[in-house]
């Protein structure tokens, strides 16, 4: 069982509020009506819903966050997307990317099943952020960055 698994009852009262504000950081970038299809990777209990009025899909590894999404959800890690390629209209991944196994696998996956338009949270704090910067920065294109507090970089991109 994974950490997130074992909080994930009271997942949303310790990381929730943070979360929800990146969320609508992210919000006012992008241009989102209902017909959007967007992916959520790492999507914890759905808090994105609560945020973005889309066609929702959620992927987190933890079985027990997911039960508590109110869209559709898939059971899977970054490093393999169940998806074809471009699938989706946005992806994004907030406050996800340091859990990955594989970081590169899991961008290249990102990549793979969106179109162009991608959301995606470093932690500033995490061991691995400039190897996630730099791979961000070879792998997509037109790399916005946001400084949006003292946790998290922000990086629109193409």
């Amino acid at each position: 069982m994974s950490y997130y698994d074992d909080i994930a009852e009271g997942y949303d009262e310790l990381h929730g509020s943070e979360q929800l504000a990146k969320l609508k950081i992210i919000a006012q970038y992008l241009q989102i009506n209902k017909d959007t299809k967007l992916l959520d990777i790492g999507c914890g209990t759905g808090l994105s819903a609560r945020v973005f009025d889309c066609n929702i899909t959620g992927v987190d590894p933890a079985e027990k966050l997911l039960a508590n999404c109110p869209f559709k959800t898939v059971k899977a890690c970054a490093e393999k997307l169940p998806f074809s390629d471009n699938e989706f209209d946005v992806v994004i991944a907030v406050t996800s990317i340091h859990n990955f196994n594989d970081i590169e696998k899991g961008l290249k996956e990102i990549r793979r099943v969106g179109k162009n338009i991608f959301a995606l949270t470093v932690l500033k704090k995490s061991g691995n952020k400039d190897k996630i910067l730099i791979l961000i920065s070879q792998l997509f294109s037109n790399v916005r960055f946001l400084d949006v507090d003292a946790f998290d970089l922000i990086c629109f991109c193409e």
